[in-house]
């Protein structure tokens, strides 16, 4: 028996293809370096959270009448909540307020009307907004009306998130951005690679599209009391509920819910038609083509809803950011789902993927990948705008841990395509000039040719071998994957450092001139023992510094305490901790001698001592400028 075998100038091209595909890798990541490098350098600040640009009344100003209105100016649009204003008196008893609105239509304003006949002396006043991005913002400031008051005012401390409330709104956010990759990706699998057993692919697609459907509700549910910083039960507040969908997050939320459905209904017209039995997968004709738009065109439409919610949707540069943020979401998608779909396949399929099969989702990694750099240099601009962020925010160091994983997942990447290539090569055929005879087999049945045990046919080990190689680094690249998604949804909820930047100069903390105090509360766990510490720094600059703190109680009123520590630490530059060395001066507590050498944003820690066992420490950043 003669057998001939042909086809190695055909192999030869996909091996060199695949090889020139593999070279490319490094060459982008190369690139994108490069673009960092030239955009950093020259970027200028801008924000992405609502930072505060001035009040009327001024802060720590002091008016002859009491004012008929507060009002916020921001640096964005935001959106007002129905306890958006706390209005406090000089006997730290809360206002009477009008209902919060903008100010004559102006989406960057907040205002609200104060009643008439205000006593003389100073009023804090406490806000919270919800950015244009969806992330709820807080502080307070001062005013005095005729004269301010002999003792200063306490300032509420900020009204943080519940913590339960926020625990479950981030869980939901983790689930998902994994599970919208998983349902994206492999849909995306199944129809540009044309794999000839899809069976596999039906339990991460529904997976995906469950666990998305169940976490949007959850989120769309918390988001009344993620806004208010309030407990979960406040989710069941039916006014708190009605505003939340007229909010541009509660929309986005809902207009998710609604492509999920039309999701599932395409997902079910696609599984009636689908033979039971694998079958050769046809080149797409006019029916495919018109279900590939259709999917893609959900697939947008459900990254528009991430977009629309998120950093991408305020701060510089709108449109681009938002198409930059859909891009990237979708080649994040294509990429991490698309390898879930693959490993799945490479295990549990009856049909082996063919090698036709492993080049197509090959070249849509590269793709996914060269449209990942691209996108994820301008957002890394847009968010951070100077090398400095990068170690001195939280939004810089969560970016580094985002790039130093990412630069793991390509080098994973980089190794699957190498084992791709190989499989390529091992599956084609080789040519020879000269006809080989082949004896027939004679004897013992076991001399005939060896069968693959990975798709039944005659072979040799050399395609298994690759094959099991590619899984385990598919496996490597899906776990790697999964980090990377979860370090991203830490990142979209941080505080960009070109708005922590420009907060710090539009709406100064306390220690710069216009802020004169800021409060610490406290709790040593014991009855009696909860209260807030109320910090004075003059004038919160470079150099020598006065200090005064004032002690409340729970029930506002001042106390006595025995010790009263106060340190300044400067992280970003190892200096510290510098003990400020407060003595009681009979009320309260003070230094006129504390020198801070160096500008920065300072971690000011405060210690109060009840009694010879109970203390407590807290601590506040400060901003201290030249």
């Amino acid at each position: 028996m003669e057998r001939r075998h042909s086809g190695a100038a055909v192999g030869g091209r996909r091996d060199r293809a695949a090889g020139r595909g593999t070279r490319r890798l490094p060459r982008l990541v190369l690139l994108g370096t490069v673009l960092v490098l030239l955009l950093l350098g020259g970027a200028a600040p801008a924000s992405a959270h609502a930072a505060l640009r001035g009040t009327d009344p001024g802060d720590g100003s002091v008016v002859a009448s009491a004012p008929r209105h507060v009002t916020l100016t921001f640096t964005e649009s935001v959106g007002l909540l129905e306890d958006s204003f706390r209005v406090y008196g000089p006997d730290n008893r809360r206002v009477p307020l009008d209902e919060p609105r903008h100010a004559d239509g102006a989406p960057d304003t907040a205002r609200v009307g104060l009643p008439g006949g205000l006593a003389e002396g100073t009023y804090t006043v406490a806000w919270r907004v919800v950015s244009a991005d969806s992330h709820p913002v807080s502080g307070a400031f001062t005013f005095s009306v005729g004269k301010p008051s002999p003792t200063a005012p306490a300032v509420p401390a900020e009204r943080a998130e519940h913590p339960v409330t926020a625990s479950l709104h981030d869980t939901a956010r983790h689930l998902a951005y994994l599970a919208a990759a998983l349902l994206i990706g492999t849909a995306a699998f199944a129809a540009l690679c044309r794999p000839p057993d899809t069976a596999p692919l039906r339990l991460p697609l529904l997976t995906g599209w469950w666990t998305l459907l169940t976490a949007t509700v959850v989120l769309l549910v918390l988001r009344a009391p993620y806004e208010a910083g309030t407990a979960p039960a406040a989710a069941f507040d039916a006014a708190a509920f009605a505003r939340t969908l007229t909010g541009r997050p509660g929309l986005a939320l809902l207009a998710r819910l609604a492509l999920l459905l039309l999701t599932a209904a395409a997902l079910l017209h696609v599984s009636r038609r689908r033979a039971p039995e694998p079958e050769p997968v046809p080149e797409p004709g006019r029916a495919s083509r018109a279900r590939l738009a259709a999917g893609a065109a959900l697939s947008v439409g459900l990254a528009l809803t991430w977009a629309a919610a998120e950093h991408a949707a305020a701060g510089i540069q709108v449109p681009v950011a938002m198409t930059s943020s859909v891009l990237h979401l979708l080649a994040m998608a294509c990429w991490l789902g698309g390898l879930t779909a693959l490993l799945l396949t490479l295990y549990r399929a009856r049909t082996p993927p063919p090698a036709a099969t492993l080049t197509r989702f090959s070249r849509l990694a590269l793709a996914s990948v060269t449209v990942l750099v691209v996108t994820g240099v301008y957002r890394s601009w847009r968010g951070l705008g100077s090398w400095t962020a990068l170690t001195e925010t939280s939004y810089g160091r969560t970016l580094t841990a985002k790039l130093v994983v990412t630069a793991v997942l390509l080098a994973a990447a980089g190794l699957s395509r190498r084992r791709t290539a190989r499989l390529v090569t091992a599956e084609a055929p080789v040519a020879v000039t000269v006809a080989e005879r082949v004896p027939e087999p004679v004897g013992a049945a076991g001399a005939g040719p060896e069968k693959n045990p990975g798709n039944g046919e005659p072979g040799n080990g050399e395609p298994d071998r690759h094959r099991r190689a590619l899984r385990l680094s598919v496996l490597v690249e899906a776990a790697v994957g999964v980090v990377v998604l979860l370090i991203t949804t830490v990142l979209t909820g941080t505080l960009p450092a070109r708005a922590e930047a420009e907060a710090a100069e539009a709406a100064p903390v306390a220690g710069l001139p216009g802020a004169s105090a800021v409060t610490i509360p406290y709790d040593v766990g014991v009855p009696g023992g909860t209260g807030r510490v109320q910090i004075t720094l003059d004038p919160g600059r470079v150099g020598e510094n006065g200090v005064q703190a004032v002690v409340f109680g729970a029930d506002g009123g001042l106390v006595a305490v025995p010790e009263l520590r106060l340190s300044f630490t400067l992280t970003a530059k190892d200096v510290g901790p510098i003990d400020a060395g407060l003595t009681d001066r009979g009320g309260y507590w003070a230094t006129n001698d504390l020198t801070l050498p160096l500008e920065g944003t300072w971690t000011m820690k405060a210690t109060v001592r009840v009694s010879e066992l109970d203390q407590a420490s807290e601590s506040r950043q400060v901003r201290i400028t030249r």
